[in-house]
């Protein structure tokens, strides 16, 4: 576990960090909303937190999974279910390249820009999917439900770029490069499957390759520090957020896809 007050890392199952005796907030398995140390019950949705670990959630490079509560663990896992979701996937530049090859530097400033860009996940209630290096899979609508998971997804990608430029500010104030942020947002129905690895764990995999791919391709077409999204999230979040064509068309096998830049919110309230 990575401390956040010092960035010490501590063996898992700690309480309080070895170096700087911060005590470990409670991350809530039902939610994702972190908990004071001393807390019983989740503050977000009331969720008991007793079989909640204190810490922080899974480092880059390693699979995150969804821990059920002890009165869901027996139950069994289902095939497959069908479900539309908004998937984003995001990459880092430019810290892994620039340092490479002392992965030590690159991974100093690249862990804690994946942490502020976690909590921006789980504040909307959305679940990292996959880790891959310095990119990662998000998805909104799976496991947990959301009509407005479209808008969920593009809200958080907002907040991912507003912490990540605050962070890049005091990374460059340190005279160190700092890194850039591509969010790419697709919207599609997909087959999530869970996958019981212990008596408490369940990792939650989707499976709709079209969806993920196109959400990867314009990820690539968004300008750095930008967010890009599909004609389906466009249609879905229209007036809540303003959309410019970027002139951009992927071909897909079910026809072109057009290609926008979310560039801000729009006039329409927003519940969130």
């Amino acid at each position: 576990m990575i401390c956040s007050n010092c960035g010490a890392e501590n063996p898992t199952g700690l309480k309080f960090c070895e170096q700087c005796a911060a005590p470990f907030k409670k991350r809530c398995a039902r939610c994702g909303f972190e908990n004071s140390a001393a807390a019983r019950f989740c503050g977000e949705c009331a969720a008991p937190l007793s079989a909640a670990a204190p810490g922080l959630a899974p480092q880059p490079g390693t699979t995150p999974s969804v821990q059920l509560l002890p009165k869901e663990a027996d139950a069994p896992a289902p095939e497959g279910e069908r479900k539309t979701v908004t998937a984003l996937f995001v990459g880092i530049t430019g810290p892994m390249q620039l340092y490479y090859p002392d992965l030590e530097k690159a991974s100093a400033i690249v862990v804690p820009a994946f942490e502020l860009m976690r909590d921006a996940v789980h504040r909307y209630n959305g679940c990292i999917a996959h880790v891959l290096g310095d990119d990662f899979l998000a998805l909104f609508g799976a496991p947990i439900a959301h009509e407005d998971h479209a808008q969920r997804a593009l809200y958080a990608a907002f907040r991912m770029q507003e912490e990540m430029k605050r962070y890049s500010d005091r990374i460059r104030a340190e005279g160190r490069i700092a890194p850039q942020v591509r969010i790419g947002a697709n919207t599609g129905e997909v087959v999530v499957r869970s996958i019981k690895t212990d008596e408490t764990h369940t990792e939650y995999t989707p499976i709709g390759h079209s969806v993920i791919n196109l959400a990867t391709r314009i990820q690539v077409l968004a300008p750095a520090g930008s967010i890009a999204a599909t004609e389906q999230v466009r249609k879905l979040c229209e007036g809540y957020f303003v959309f410019k064509g970027l002139g951009q068309i992927i071909k897909q096998v079910t026809g072109p896809v057009n290609v926008y830049e979310v560039t801000g919110l729009g006039p329409l309230g927003r519940r969130l």
